[in-house]
């Protein structure tokens, strides 16, 4: 037995040491793909080790785990690539509920190890339950906080991301949702949360904290459904924070190092990754929270000029003539799974002798790395896609730039009108360079809903049309 345990603890140890390299390894794109295999390989073991500690219950924790894995494998296996924002929110969802479900059933058997004690038939418990009745008065006491937190942190999880990926699937609006009052509304909530805490510790029952999930849950529902759609690359990257808390809070109540661990990475580094991103668009994370981009549709009528639409013989005819390219990609490239044709379209310009690249924007789809994913899977040479800070002082002596579906990360409203929703939001200069061309479907604002006065400048033209469409009928002109 003691050797079985020893082996647990060493497979937690290494499982651990592959999560930390995983995440590390995706700090760049040619190392990703062996990160990538790292994480997989520490999650294998993670839940071999969960089987064998099992005991009893393995053949059944067999089972559950089997089932999930086809499950899993079905999805992935349905998912395109721009469902992966949603996905990501769908699972992230998952991991609150779990947090909530085994909270609950860690009250239930707190209860039956405390009635043991008092009967004096704790040696017939056994697992979990024997561990509880093995804590003194102190240590229940932290369990019980342990609980309380993993189910507040559960619940809000679970809650906001489902409406994350409803706004996300484009199934619930992706403007801000803003009731009156609603901060206090929140605060309110969250007062009356703690107060449950505090009965639930001072001794109430199961009801507690039924309750006081069910008021986690309407706090998170109606702080995502505050946060309008240009945030959402923020809210996913803040909810999966939230649920590696959430798993942390679990492995605490659970006594399982390799959950407090993992949660701890998913959480912190989910942390680091919202404030990079809100970095990238000039908020602090409470302005996110508080409230988010994408209410009112700006009117186009008050932007001066007019749009010039782009055919594709002076498209092509302007590609021939230049000698420097920046493309943009957004999330309207990943829509049209133009990715490939792009990536054709950069090759076929560098095999002219002409210099191009690739500008990515911290928040450019609805997803953190979203375009460096997409252009890495149509093969783009990892040297020709740079960074906003790498490669905006040079789009003043570029002569073409290519914007493929992006709105806000083009937008020059952000340094032109103190009164836009993006002001100060740091954005890719394209209109610096000699010509811009617009890849879109058409006029509309875009997901956010704000208007981009880019598209009204005399040297930007819109190239109408389905991304894919349009790059491959360009490619028969070049």
């Amino acid at each position: 037995m003691e050797n079985l345990e020893g082996l647990i603890t060493s497979t937690h140890v290494v499982a651990a040491v592959l999560f930390i390299l995983a995440l590390g390894g995706l700090s760049s794109q040619p190392k990703a793909k062996r990160a990538f295999w790292y994480g997989i390989v520490g999650m294998s073991l993670a839940v071999v080790a969960a089987v064998f500690e099992a005991g009893s219950s393995a053949l059944f924790i067999t089972l559950l785990v089997a089932i999930g894995g086809l499950g899993g494998w079905y999805v992935a296996r349905q998912v395109q690539m721009t469902q992966m924002p949603e996905l990501m929110a769908g699972f992230h969802s998952l991991v609150g509920l779990a947090a909530v479900l085994i909270g609950l059933n860690a009250d239930l058997e707190l209860n039956l190890a405390k009635a043991a004690i008092e009967a004096g038939t704790v040696a017939t418990l056994e697992g979990f339950t024997a561990a509880i009745a093995a804590k003194d008065s102190v240590e229940m006491s932290i369990l019980k906080v342990e609980i309380y937190l993993g189910i507040f942190i559960g619940a809000i999880t679970f809650t906001g991301s489902i409406v994350a990926y409803g706004k996300l699937a484009g199934k619930i609006s992706s403007a801000a949702l803003t009731l009156p009052g609603r901060h206090l509304l929140n605060l309110a909530a969250a007062g009356i949360c703690f107060y449950l805490g505090y009965l639930y510790l001072a001794g109430a029952g199961l009801e507690t904290l039924i309750l006081g999930a069910v008021i986690a849950g309407a706090i998170g529902c109606h702080l995502i459904l505050g946060i309008g759609g240009a945030d959402m690359p923020v809210v996913v990257s803040m909810l999966n924070s939230y649920s590696g808390w959430a798993a942390a809070a679990i492995g605490f109540t659970l006594s399982n190092d390799l959950l407090i661990v993992t949660g701890a990475l998913v959480g912190s580094s989910g942390a680091i990754l919202s404030y990079i991103m809100c970095q990238g668009m000039n908020r602090s994370f409470v302005s996110v929270i508080l409230g988010g981009w994408g209410g009112e549709t700006q009117a186009s009528a008050s932007i001066a000029g007019e749009m010039q639409e782009a055919s594709r013989d002076s498209v092509a005819q302007e590609l021939n003539d230049a000698d420097s390219v920046i493309i943009v990609p957004g999330y309207g490239m990943a829509v049209a799974k133009a990715q490939s044709a792009v990536s054709e379209l950069s090759k076929r310009l560098r095999e002219q002798g002409k210099t191009v690249r690739f500008a990515i924007h911290p928040v450019a789809g609805r997803l953190p790395g979203h375009m460096n994913v997409l252009l890495a899977e149509a093969k783009v040479p990892y040297d020709y896609v740079l960074e906003m800070e790498e490669i905006n002082q040079d789009f003043a002596s570029t002569d073409v730039v290519i914007v493929i579906g992006a709105n806000d990360i083009v937008n020059p409203s952000a340094q032109d009108d103190p009164s836009s929703p993006i002001a100060g939001m740091p954005v890719l200069e394209v209109w610096n360079s000699r010509k811009v061309f617009v890849c879109k479907r058409g006029k509309g604002t875009g997901y956010s809903g704000i208007e981009n006065p880019l598209f009204f400048k005399e040297n930007t033209s819109m190239f109408y049309g389905d991304a894919k469409s349009s790059i491959d009928e360009l490619l028969k002109e070049l």
